[in-house]
């Protein structure tokens, strides 16, 4: 029986001074830059974070087909949700079509095209942000950098690990079924079946890793040391700043323009 090769995924590509950035300061970039778009519903704030994004995406590498490549559930699921908002969001305005409880007003027109590019504007910058980051490093980072507990850094890196295991085994599953015969018909039923045979494996993985950590020390409260140390410097300051003023720049268009509309009003 000859061998299966499976194809290794392609590393992702290098970024110009995103790379530089610690991993915990881009998680703080992200927060810094979407927090303020989840605080409004208008079409002109996301409108300019998004533009001004792209630019952003350009300058540092990332050329169109890496953008569909690596956002393509983002790109998928932000139309989605606009449609959503076209058919079930507030009526105001002129009605254009009404069938049931579905209506296409102008206030669900405009409600449409502000989820959707909210969605974008903060869904492809946290993407992009975390091509290429290693578990490793953004654990350092939150335990050295942000200082936070010990024993939920390194549970958090755990199950980032298992994460990774399981398109492996589903991948080993999905070979082991093509090579008994019964992995080439009944779609709906073959993914039911391979998603609880994998839910039970990663209970049982999952149980296993935490006795094993118990065992080893890592759930004690004395302070930990550091095999890797995790810095910041100039660039991981020049992000952040970049993050606030897009999002400064994004509000404050929305407030010129007049659409500014926070979502508790």
């Amino acid at each position: 029986m000859s061998a299966i090769d499976v194809a290794e995924p392609a590393p992702a590509p290098t970024l110009r001074f995103v790379d530089r950035v610690n991993p915990a300061t881009r998680l703080a970039a992200a927060m810094v830059l979407t927090t303020p778009l989840l605080v409004t519903v208008d079409w002109v704030s996301a409108a300019i974070a998004l533009a001004i994004q792209l630019v952003l995406f350009a300058l540092a590498g990332v050329t169109p087909a890496l953008l569909v490549r690596r956002t393509w559930p983002i790109l998928i699921a932000a139309p989605l949700a606009g449609i959503s908002m076209l058919l079930y969001g507030r009526p105001s305005g002129t009605v254009y079509w009404e069938f049931w409880l579905a209506k296409v007003t102008d206030g669900s027109i405009q409600l449409a095209i502000a989820v959707t590019l909210r969605v974008l504007a903060i869904g492809l910058p946290a993407a992009l942000l975390f091509l290429r980051v290693d578990p490793t490093d953004l654990a350092d980072g939150l335990a050295q950098v942000w200082r936070l507990p010990a024993r939920f850094v390194l549970g958090a890196l755990a199950a980032t690990r298992l994460v990774g295991l399981f398109v492996e085994d589903w991948r080993a599953m999905a070979l082991a079924r093509r090579a008994r015969g019964i992995g080439d018909h009944g779609a709906v039923r073959r993914a039911a079946t391979m998603a609880f045979a994998l839910l039970v494996l990663a209970i049982r993985r999952g149980s296993k890793l935490a006795t094993a950590m118990e065992a080893r020390g890592f759930g004690a409260d004395t302070p930990r040391t550091w095999a890797r140390p995790s810095t910041v410097g100039a660039p991981d300051a020049v992000l952040v700043l970049i993050a606030a003023a897009v999002a400064a720049i994004a509000i404050a268009g929305a407030v010129w323009a007049g659409t500014y509309h926070p979502v508790w009003a």
